[in-house]
């Protein structure tokens, strides 16, 4: 029985989603061809390439039986799945934003007259459906801040990370309608006679999240300094110590931490008394 994995194609997302795919172990082995279908080095699992405001649907229908897209994408197309992880990448806001010269300050001053241009329609109707608000929508597939200094519209909704590219169109926010980042998503049916497989890839794929910004400290301690260097050492489960057979009265000790402690651990383990520091990285943690 074998899966397919439905991956943007292009975008922004793209290349974040091969990559934590590759970290997990699922390496394409077309990657520079960047055919429809990739091959992965697992012969159970493939990649499906596609936009990824498709992606939400393919995994809906089991085009595919797991999907890598945004949130914001799977509400807008309201499909049917389940979400499983999320991936900490590619975080966003889908705002409401009018003119800074205009007196649409807050959600209060918009009256049904007003027309507002976005990619979310969906999203949208519902937001101003919430806030008893009857505008005309215009469904548009790009250059949304462009809309209200075209006579297209008076206000919009469009996404945004930083706010910077509305602030440079002379745009400022009014509202947020929805937070959104990227998961990974599956399909209900897949979940249930796949589930083997589909496990096995969100563990993988957990154990590179739970990896991310940490590292394993490995030293060298004489017994005598052990108590010392368990004061100062954070870790995610307690030191595991063992013995260095070379030397007499010395013990290896290793710990996973922080990536952000390392830098002030490292010299206050020195004064503890430990030796041989190593900071390693780490792929995983399972």
């Amino acid at each position: 029985m074998k899966i397919k994995i439905a991956v943007p194609s292009k975008g922004r997302i793209s290349e974040p989603s091969i990559n934590i795919l590759e970290k997990a172990g699922l390496g394409l082995k077309d990657r520079e061809s960047r055919k429809l279908i990739s091959k992965t080095f697992n012969k159970d699992i493939d990649v499906l390439f596609a936009r990824a405001s498709d992606i939400p649907e393919f995994v809906q229908d089991g085009i595919a039986d797991i999907g890598i897209t945004g949130i914001d994408l799977i509400k807008e197309s309201e499909a049917d799945v389940i979400e499983l992880l999320d991936l900490k990448f590619g975080k966003t806001n889908l705002v409401l934003a009018a003119p800074e010269d205009s007196n649409i300050k807050s959600i209060d001053d918009i009256t049904s007259e007003m027309t507002l241009a976005t990619e979310f329609p969906t999203l949208t109707k519902k937001y101003l459906e919430k806030n008893n608000l009857n505008l005309k929508i215009v469904k548009l597939s790009g250059s949304t801040e462009a809309a209200p200094f075209i006579g297209v519209a008076d206000l919009i909704t469009d996404l945004t990370s930083t706010g910077t590219t509305l602030k440079m169109n002379h745009l400022e926010i009014v509202d947020t309608l929805l937070k959104s980042s990227i998961v990974l998503i599956a399909n209900k049916k897949s979940v249930e006679t796949k589930k083997d497989l589909i496990d096995s890839v969100s563990t993988s794929i957990k154990g590179v999240l739970d990896a991310a910004r940490k590292k394993l400290l490995m030293m060298n301690v004489k017994t005598k300094d052990l108590e010392c260097v368990k004061e100062v050492m954070p870790s995610m489960g307690g030191l595991t110590i063992s013995d260095v057979l070379s030397e007499e009265e010395t013990v290896a000790a290793q710990a996973v931490i922080d990536e952000d402690e390392v830098f002030d651990l490292v010299n206050k383990l020195r004064n503890a008394g430990a030796k041989d520091i190593l900071v390693v990285p780490i792929e995983r943690i399972i």
